[in-house]
């Protein structure tokens, strides 16, 4: 599907406003936890070794985890991240069987699935943390009179927010798993924000994005949704990238959602 224009920035709200807006629909990782980080490390360690096995020349190099990791695999489902990241490279792998018994075969769901293993040792380990912003900010768009729901390609979102004490802050959520039960399209498809806007009973000319991830701020544009925001928490590179891609404005941390 090819990118809509980006809004015209003199009709689109520029925050959050409870007179224009019902719902705010969140991603997790990078916007609400310090996980994109862990998450980036975790793909490092499974693609380095397979690009040296089936890089060939400056394809093998490896993987970098702050532009490849933004660039290809953020905010998309394991399986698309792999996909999209080693066409990058130019390297084409099987997708493999759904209940493949080798954890080291080089297939997609393989890949996919030795990233998924190594970020549940971290998980296990408590290696997570909310953004101090994260919790007030929530709770005022609560308190505003706004609904809630975290859309996350993530399949251990549940785990994450509940181990970082966001849980009880979300009226609905739209994970990796739900995505897997319905046969959602990960992002930049709309299907999960759409899914996620249906469980509250919201329209999504009724309800605002916000996202860190390429990927995630495409979805919301492709969704029709009243207001995209990008969160840019690393450097102006991200910041370009998300306007870019169609937000309607990129803040630095979520105390500036709300109007």
């Amino acid at each position: 599907m090819a990118d809509l224009p980006g809004p015209d920035p003199r009709d689109a709200p520029s925050r959050v406003d409870p007179a224009r807006h019902d719902a705010v629909l969140l991603d997790l990782d990078g916007v609400l936890t310090d996980t994109a980080r862990l998450h980036a490390a975790c793909w490092k360690e499974v693609f380095d070794p397979l690009l040296a096995r089936h890089g060939v020349g400056a394809a093998g190099r490896p993987f970098d985890a702050e532009q490849d990791y933004r660039m290809h695999v953020d905010g998309k489902a394991r399986l698309d991240g792999v996909r999209d990241f080693l066409a990058s490279r130019g390297i084409e792998l099987p997708d493999g069987e759904e209940g493949e018994e080798d954890a080291g075969a080089d297939t997609v769901r393989a890949v996919a699935r030795r990233k998924d293993a190594l970020v549940s040792e971290h998980l296990a380990k408590g290696d997570v943390a909310a953004f101090p912003d994260a919790e007030p900010a929530l709770r005022r768009l609560r308190q505003a009179g706004l609904r809630t729901a975290l859309v996350s390609s993530s399949h251990h979102a549940a785990a994450v927010v509940e181990a970082v004490g966001l849980d009880a802050l979300f009226d609905a959520r739209v994970d990796g798993n739900v995505a897997d039960a319905l046969g959602l399209h990960g992002k930049p498809a709309p299907d999960a924000f759409l899914e996620a806007a249906r469980r509250l009973d919201v329209e999504p000319g009724r309800a605002a994005v916000v996202e860190d991830a390429v990927a995630g701020v495409q979805a919301g544009r492709r969704g029709g949704f009243a207001l995209v925001l990008g969160v840019a928490r690393h450097d102006g590179t991200d910041a370009a990238a998300l306007r870019q891609a169609g937000a309607d404005r990129v803040v630095d941390t979520l105390e500036e959602l709300l109007a």
